[in-house]
């Protein structure tokens, strides 16, 4: 389906990555098994992942991709430092994976003796010889009956919870993730330009959509990890859903929020479009909008924490006399994601109030800058957002508004 992305050099550091961190953590093996995770360390990129893959990560050797056989292809295709395991329909990967573990648990009790017996000595403790398996018990492709099987099949292992192992390393771009980032914005901004252009008087839901969907595939667009969401403001508040049969009239808004996605990186941006004409108290809040999203980008430097860049959202608002206003948070990091969302996995690394998240050098957000039901008027605007060397890249260029149509 996709050509690899990554180069070798590139995959190895990942990997070393990894077993530093599990070096450090004491850790045997580490099962992965969260898409966007398994894509970082062997570019797979497919729709597979709606059955369970399990990619076992030794100390050193190479990886074991676990999936069902019927993936071999793209796999072999794909994937170029990890062998492969698949397993027919008539048993799980729990059951193909519990099989290679064994194997590899007899071929490991060697070692361990010596080891056991040099833990021994130095600590002056008994080690019970049993293997550390770390495993993302909060993933979106760890199910209870996968982890249950597991640790059925498996009794004598200590399973120690990775969860956020692997999405922590990845919030740092390299250099080829940040071109992918600029390549994934410039289609969001076609995709955009492209709705923006079909939203008028009487357009209906659907055409606009297909405008825009049919823009970012023609300008080199993969399937993003979810949307676009273009929906009437009077829908707004169902936050994650789309398009319907309607038709947008004048006086009302059209909410914009799309990603292009370019190897399964994403750079959503989002953007709220008058219909005809726009409320003065919508326009004055516009302006209130932007000067916070511009906080944000001075507030964003390497070694503070999210919760100032928070607060430094928060201060524009407050200072616009909206202090009762808050939202959970005025941003997330983004890049890899797979349906059913472009957040990178079942959480979101938010820039919130209470967040203690170190900003780094080349971490990727999307920044939001949301003052919808404000009781003052109402208006958006969102942009990718890199932190490069000399500052932070907004990456989308569509304008920010207010956009009349």
């Amino acid at each position: 389906m996709f050509a690899n992305p990554f180069t070798d050099e590139e995959l190895g550091q990942r990997l070393e990555a990894v077993r530093g961190a599990m070096e450090t953590r004491g850790l045997d093996l580490v099962l992965l098994s969260t898409p966007e995770n398994i894509f970082y360390l062997t570019g797979l990129d497919h729709w597979g992942y709606f059955a369970p893959h399990l990619l076992i990560v030794p100390p050193e050797g190479e990886m074991v991709l676990v999936t069902r056989q019927m993936e071999r292809v793209s796999i072999e295709k794909q994937v170029r430092n990890a062998l492969f395991h698949g397993h027919a329909d008539n048993e799980t990967a729990a059951d193909l994976a519990v099989r290679f573990l064994k194997d590899s648990f007899a071929a490991k009790e060697r070692s361990r003796a010596v080891l056991k017996a040099v833990v021994e000595e130095i600590e002056g403790q008994a080690d019970d010889g049993a293997m550390r398996i770390g495993v993302e018990t909060w993933s979106s492709g760890h199910s209870y009956g996968f982890g249950h099987a597991l640790r059925e099949s498996l009794p004598d292992v200590h399973w120690v919870d990775v969860t956020g192992l692997v999405d922590n390393l990845r919030l740092v771009k390299s250099p080829l993730e940040q071109d992918l980032m600029r390549r994934a914005a410039a289609i969001s901004d076609i995709a955009a330009e492209a709705a923006i252009a079909a939203i008028r008087d009487g357009a209906s839901e659907r055409d606009v959509v297909a405008e825009c969907h049919a823009t970012m595939i023609r300008a080199g667009g993969e399937v993003p990890g979810f949307g676009p969401f273009i929906r009437p403001g009077k829908r707004l508040g169902e936050e994650h859903t789309t398009w319907g049969d309607g038709v947008y009239q004048a006086g009302e808004p059209v909410f914009i929020e799309l990603s292009g996605c370019v190897s399964r990186y994403h750079s959503p941006l989002g953007r709220l479009v008058h219909v005809g004409s726009i409320r003065d108290e919508d326009a004055s809040m516009a302006e209130v909008s932007r000067g916070a999203f511009e906080a944000v980008l001075s507030a964003l430097r390497p070694g503070v924490l999210a919760r100032d860049v928070y607060a430094a959202w928060q201060a524009v608002v407050d200072e616009a006399g909206l202090s009762h206003y808050r939202r959970h948070h005025c941003g997330y990091c983004v890049g890899i994601g797979f349906p059913p969302s472009w957040t990178g996995g079942n959480r979101v690394t938010g820039l919130r109030h209470d967040s203690d998240l170190e900003i780094r050098e080349g971490m990727t957000f999307h920044i939001l800058s949301w003052l919808m039901g404000t009781g003052k008027g109402d208006f958006f605007v969102s942009n990718a957002v890199l932190l490069g060397p000399d500052g932070t890249e907004v990456l989308t260029k569509t304008p920010l508004g207010p956009t009349i149509r």
